[in-house]
């Protein structure tokens, strides 16, 4: 088999499980962060970037919303992922370079786009110590999960 027809037969293998456990593991790994730098009512200030001042009240409602959200950028993020690889082979290749440059860039995002259009419109000043932890957790916790994940599931 030549080493063009196995990067074709690469490109045609379902990223279904690899976007499932990177983006489960991630989402996970994200929310126990939260958890303990946050406490426990995270999913709930997650939903109030969505629904604005209703997000202050305390519901189940609220948090199982929250953690819809959560999950669903996650999953989301690990999609985006996975769909880059089949034209950037070097996002499988080198796996732990690119799934932490992943995690800076999905938190640039998620910081410079996202927050600021959210309920919220979070923007700046920013503290150091939250950013040192933002990048760290998103680089180690979520781009890398889900760049190994693509690596593990694709084959």
């Amino acid at each position: 088999m030549s080493t063009a027809s196995i990067s074709a037969a690469a490109r045609k293998t379902s990223l279904a499980l690899p976007i499932l456990v990177g983006g489960g593991v991630a989402g996970l790994l994200d929310m126990t962060s939260a958890y303990i730098s946050f406490g426990r009512y995270m999913p709930i200030g997650i939903a109030g970037g969505l629904v604005g001042a209703a997000g202050r009240h305390v519901s189940v409602g609220q948090y199982i919303l929250g953690l819809g959200i959560h999950y669903f950028i996650a999953f989301s993020a690990a999609a985006a992922y996975c769909l880059a690889s089949k034209k950037l082979d070097f996002l499988r290749d080198h796996f732990i370079v690119c799934g932490l440059f992943y995690g800076i860039g999905f938190f640039l995002f998620m910081q410079l786009v996202v927050l600021p259009l959210s309920a919220y419109h979070a923007m700046g000043p920013y503290q150091y110590r939250g950013l040192v932890q933002g990048l760290l957790v998103h680089m180690f916790l979520i781009g890398l999960p889900i760049a190994a994940s693509l690596r593990m599931f694709s084959r």
